[in-house]
């Protein structure tokens, strides 16, 4: 069953046209983007890009989120490399996702608890858990 949101925080909105080879931008213009599919020469970029930069992006705000109440510092130069596979499945198609997250000079064990409690945050971890396969690496 679905979690409902207890209270709606921010709606993001994008028309899209002309699916993977198309054009795709947000109602307050900040965003707009050509769309092409994966590994063809179009000049834009793809659904699985834009997946892998917001997840990371998404990941690194949970990670400062719990860092305040774990009352850690995050390093500055902390960096998550992501990589979203897109593949067939019994169903169709899937993603799976990488997410190799840099926490540079945090020692490891405390890194570990830092990246496992956002995992438990991170709306985009929330959306996918038990839907896609996700792998979470500290490097």
């Amino acid at each position: 069953m679905p979690t409902a949101l207890d209270k709606v925080l921010y709606t993001a909105k994008a028309h899209t046209t002309g699916g993977r080879d198309g054009n795709s931008r947000t109602d307050d213009g900040r965003l707009e983007v050509k769309l092409s599919s994966p590994g063809t020469p179009g000049q834009g970029t793809n659904p699985e890009q834009l997946f892998a930069a917001g997840y990371a992006a998404c990941f690194i705000g949970a990670i400062k989120a719990v860092a305040g109440k774990m009352k850690v510092t995050v390093p500055q130069d902390t960096a998550i490399d992501s990589e979203v596979d897109l593949g067939p499945t019994s169903l169709g198609y899937g993603i799976a996702v990488r997410l190799n997250i840099s926490l540079p000079g945090m020692e490891r064990a405390a890194a570990q608890q830092l990246v496992d409690a956002a995992h438990q945050v991170c709306p985009y971890s929330n959306a996918t858990r038990n839907n896609i396969d996700v792998k979470i690496n500290l490097v």
